[in-house]
């Protein structure tokens, strides 16, 4: 299977328009992003627990990243409500579940190897600084290596964020709202960004709130065996 498989051009996706599509799991259904592969793909979704339901004990061979969206996350490490960064490398293991049913941003098999970096971040508690060079931004570091930089950013109400070549970005709307290429992307809007794309996007009249992601689409992974 490949959605929005060619990384050299830009998507913008309003996630709520899509369909959702039931996974292998009874309760689990998707709103699929991107995807190169079947069951064991380079992913980008919308994932939404049931409330009760639950994905089989398994193995992250790729690495797995996710924000919950709306409810509670569960899983034999903890619980993670909505607001919570997770990151899981390669070669770690749970079994995902939700009580009382839940909605998760969730990309898989996006890691490298060596990214070990393993933890849970509350963006409700993240401390924010300003941006030189950016009015009416304000940002803080999830995470950062030589090929990825994670980021959490407030845009006020009218702010303008610019974009250069940086081996590719991608940003999801956590609250608020955005303009970008003429276009609105509301709350869960998602939009992906060439390696060599330049140019801007523009907070709406309530502002937004930002998950950023950058330099990481230099080197595409893909799933191996």
């Amino acid at each position: 299977m490949q959605i929005n498989a060619n990384f050299e051009i830009a998507v913008g996706v309003q996630t709520s328009a899509l369909e959702w599509r039931p996974s292998p799991m009874p309760g689990v259904d998707r709103r699929m992003l991107d995807r190169i592969g079947g069951e064991v793909a380079r992913a980008t979704s919308i994932v939404r627990y049931a409330p009760g339901s639950h994905f089989s004990a398994h193995r992250h061979d790729g690495g797995e990243e996710f924000i919950v969206l709306e409810g509670t996350f569960q899983d034999e490490h903890g619980a993670y409500p909505a607001g919570t960064y997770v990151r899981n490398p390669v070669g770690t293991r749970h079994t995902p579940r939700s009580d009382n049913g839940c909605t998760i941003f969730v990309k898989l098999w996006q890691f490298d190897p060596d990214d070990q970096a393993q933890f849970a971040l509350d963006l409700a508690t993240i401390g924010l600084g300003p941006v030189s060079g950016a009015s009416g931004i304000k940002r803080a570091i999830l995470h950062e290596r030589n090929d990825e930089l994670v980021l959490f950013e407030h845009w006020q109400p009218g702010a303008e964020r610019c974009f250069g070549p940086q081996g590719g970005v991608e940003l999801l709307v956590l609250e608020g709202s955005v303009t970008w290429q003429g276009q609105n992307f509301g709350e869960h809007g998602w939009i992906r960004l060439p390696c060599d794309w330049r140019g801007s996007a523009i907070a709406g009249q309530e502002g937004a709130k930002v998950w950023i992601k950058s330099h990481h689409l230099a080197e595409i992974h893909l799933p191996t065996g």
